[in-house]
């Protein structure tokens, strides 16, 4: 992490995101679910821009986990239409500033034409050295070690830290910093149980929708007030 002296904050160079709530939100307004959800890919897009513009290097994003599958099937379609309809043309603009974009999570659950989508988001943000921004899509922490455990099995490898870390979705990114959970839920609920190790947790009660520049910024003010001691007394 570093320090960013007009802020006075301690600048993360992993944060990642439990983006909760927005059925609430719908729910609150007597709006259908689905419209919460839109709300959120907005809300997503400029976190996105604010994170950037503080520095911070690597952006992971719980989008779509593993067990939203068995939600309703009007829910569970309207989501797919959701990513099917914004996926490139909400990263288009943060691509052409130079932000790369990666997924974890088994992509192969989704339909020939959303993969098509989510492999021309990789492609074409393949040189960004902006920022990386993660997207777990179809992604459940469980179901992610049982792979790199079975993947080094079938490599003959034996299971050590470093064997395991090269075969997580995440292997190419560094631990995340901080994670925070919008909505006042106080869970993890599946998401990054191994990289969360001496993650530091920051919970709020906003609604995802509603999360904005001024609840990223009090977030950043609680790190920067923690002392990190990864099991150190």
């Amino acid at each position: 992490m570093k320090s960013d002296t007009k802020n006075n904050l301690k600048i993360p160079n992993h944060i990642a995101f439990i983006m909760d709530g927005n059925g609430r939100w719908a729910t609150k307004r007597l709006l259908p679910r689905k419209a919460g959800h839109k709300e959120g890919v907005k809300t997503m897009k400029k976190v996105i821009a604010d994170c950037v513009e503080l520095g911070i290097k690597y952006i992971s994003f719980y989008a779509f986990s593993t067990e939203n599958k068995n939600r309703p099937k009007d829910e569970v379609d309207a989501l797919m239409k959701l990513i099917r309809d914004n996926i490139y043309v909400m990263l288009k603009e943060l691509i052409d500033k130079g932000v790369r974009v990666v997924f974890m999570g088994d992509l192969s659950y989704f339909s020939e034409d959303i993969r098509e989508s989510l492999e021309r988001v990789i492609a074409e943000s393949a040189d960004g050295k902006k920022a990386v921004v993660n997207i777990g899509l179809n992604y459940g922490s469980r179901d992610e070690i049982v792979k790199a455990v079975n993947e080094c099995i079938e490599e003959g490898v034996s299971v050590d830290e470093a064997s395991f870390a090269r075969h997580l979705y995440t292997a190419q990114l560094p631990d995340p910093d901080v994670i925070v959970r919008t909505s006042g839920e106080m869970r993890l609920s599946n998401f990054m149980l191994y990289q969360a190790a001496y993650s530091e947790m920051i919970v709020t009660k906003t609604l995802w929708p509603d999360f904005g520049r001024k609840d990223l910024e009090s977030i950043l003010r609680e790190y920067s007030d923690r002392e990190r001691r990864f099991g150190k007394i």
